[in-house]
């Protein structure tokens, strides 16, 4: 008999996961507050259930990919008129937490587990709708071992990577780090091209060297900010993403949170925070966050 398992939040992330899930022999159902998420999942071969408890009740693995850390609290211990699916699911059951929360917040899911008489393992992901869609994905997982172990098989279908990072939090912690890292080299790799091209080097020459040189990166040679140089780089597609800069915005935010609340002093961190903020609440949140390359072009000619 399959493994089953519920999966609730099929987004642009969460389908893409469920349906692989489902071609590799899982039992998948499924369940998403919004109707067209859940139409788009039915078309794609999911199982729905009309409710989130409805989907965990008979599974042997429960995986959340949601927004934010309250949704992922709300959904496990439930909200008037919606029960929750801490209570309905079997004892024992296996909960995988994919979303991108605060620290702290996945270790409160992990102690609602617990008390509940599960286990939990908080796994955020990095890769995008691409890496989402092809199964390649970079699973950073936090929890007991034996809990990671178990939670492996089910992880190495939708992720190309899959690495135990420690204790509750830990995936949550490897994944605020890795995006402020990311956030970084993405602003300097396209103020390095905005600068480039107001020296004259075209975007070709300037991407030849840096690639080769000790400017490598993945901001550069993966999600190359200008078009051309990297074919499948979300800048030939008028920036679409992708990762969008209002999940990057997010992100740094709970970076910025885990800052304050550890005293590190991290200002290049802290200001890409201030910059992809800006650039949200700008008319950038639905982009790419590579188009920030776009907000840099415009501050500097103004």
């Amino acid at each position: 008999m399959s493994t089953s398992v519920a999966f609730i939040g099929l987004g642009n992330m969460g389908r893409p996961m469920a349906v692989n899930l489902a071609a590799a022999g899982y039992d998948v159902t499924g369940f998403d507050v919004f109707e067209g998420a859940r139409d788009a999942a039915a078309a794609a071969g999911i199982t729905i259930s009309a409710t989130a408890a409805d989907a965990a009740a008979q599974a042997d693995v429960v995986i959340t990919m949601l927004q934010n850390g309250k949704q992922v609290h709300d959904v496990y211990t439930g909200t008037e008129g919606a029960p929750g699916v801490l209570a309905a699911a079997k004892p024992d059951t296996l909960f995988i937490d994919c979303s991108t929360i605060a620290v702290d917040d996945a270790i409160e899911a992990h102690r609602l587990a617990a008390e509940a008489g599960h286990r939990n393992v908080d796994s955020p992901v990095s890769g995008g709708v691409v890496g989402a869609t092809a199964g390649t994905l970079a699973m950073m997982v936090g929890g007991a071992a034996a809990d990671f172990e178990s939670a492996k098989p089910v992880l190495t279908v939708v992720g190309g990577r899959v690495v135990h990072c420690g204790k509750p939090g830990a995936g949550q912690a490897a994944k605020v780090c890795n995006n402020m890292l990311l956030a970084v080299s993405m602003i300097a790799v396209s103020e390095a091209f905005v600068l480039g091209e107001s020296l004259g080097l075209t975007d070709e020459a300037l991407f030849e060297v840096a690639s080769n040189a000790s400017g490598q990166c993945w901001a550069l040679t993966t999600n190359c900010p200008v078009p051309g140089p990297v074919p499948a780089s979300p800048a030939n597609r008028d920036f679409a993403p992708g990762f969008s800069t209002a999940l990057m915005a997010k992100d740094l935010g709970l970076a910025a949170a885990a800052l304050q609340s550890t005293g590190v002093d991290a200002e290049l961190g802290t200001m890409a925070g201030l910059i992809y903020s800006r650039f949200a609440e700008s008319g950038g949140a639905g982009l790419d966050f590579s188009a920030i390359i776009t907000e840099i072009r415009a501050r500097s000619a103004a």
